[in-house]
């Protein structure tokens, strides 16, 4: 049984032939986005008011910060496919029904359900797309593993299959594990979303140190697999890593920095 499964139901009304409301859809997309201006002002500040600490023993990359944003914003594999699946699924009521009640209100455990399934989700596609094959690595996942030492803008930069494969197939199997109201899957796509950019980025973040005893996924974990591949391929958790014996710590790989 999928969690959550019953509890919220569409309204009584609702024809399954007619269009959804867009409702629902236009505040989820708002809500990301909202979530993506945080991150991003969160950055300048950091950027220039922060303790800044490179995770890599090189430095970081030098760049213009809005030819960052600009960059970060028009990647097609990026916000524009997946603004386009959130729309074709929830238009064409691809959906389990729950996802169209407005009842109620943000349900934690549902949202903290969804990032934990999610992320091993992704984990799993993560690793098929480095071991399947080379082809597939090479069509799918290589574009992005040019970035050995990545910035915050590098996050959705990589390709349309890679996109697919790790992001859109593991959330919409996602979606139908855990049931939950539209509150819910606008919490858990806006914190996805956010957190999935943040651990791109090239400095390290104030949590992380806290989050790395918890097993959450930090910039510095996820600079481990850029740069050696062959570990560290959760993204929000490092439980599966762990788990998997395919966990490094960012403080045991001689290139990293010891102080993040």
């Amino acid at each position: 049984a999928c969690l959550g499964e019953g509890i919220m139901e569409a309204p009584p009304n609702a024809s399954a032939s007619s269009w959804p409301s867009p409702v629902g859809l236009s505040l989820g997309l708002a809500s990301v986005a909202v979530g993506q201006v945080c991150v991003l002002i969160y950055h300048w500040l950091y950027l220039r008011y922060g303790r800044l600490v490179p995770i890599q023993k090189e430095g970081a990359q030098q760049y213009n910060f809005w030819e960052g944003v600009s960059t970060h914003l028009a990647q097609v594999e990026g916000f524009v496919l997946l603004g386009s699946y959130l729309t074709g699924t929830w238009m064409l009521r691809l959906m389990p029904a729950s996802y169209y009640s407005m009842e109620g209100t943000v349900n934690w455990l549902h949202v903290a359900a969804q990032l934990l399934v999610m992320d091993f989700l992704q984990t799993l596609a993560h690793m098929a797309e480095h071991k399947v094959s080379a082809a597939m690595y090479k069509a799918s996942h290589k574009p992005h593993h040019r970035f050995l030492n990545p910035r915050l803008f590098d996050a959705f930069n990589g390709s349309i299959a890679d996109t697919v494969c790790m992001i859109l197939i593991p959330l919409y199997m996602t979606a139908n594990a855990v049931h939950c109201n539209v509150w819910s899957y606008m919490a858990f796509g806006t914190l996805y979303s956010s957190w999935l950019t943040l651990i791109h980025a090239e400095y390290s973040h104030p949590w992380d140190p806290l989050f790395r005893k918890l097993g959450l996924g930090t910039a510095g974990d996820h600079h481990v697999h850029h740069k050696v591949f062959i570990k560290n391929y959760g993204h929000l958790f490092m439980y599966w890593d762990k788990m998997m014996g395919t966990y490094k710590s960012p403080l045991d790989v001689d290139k990293f920095r010891k102080d993040i």
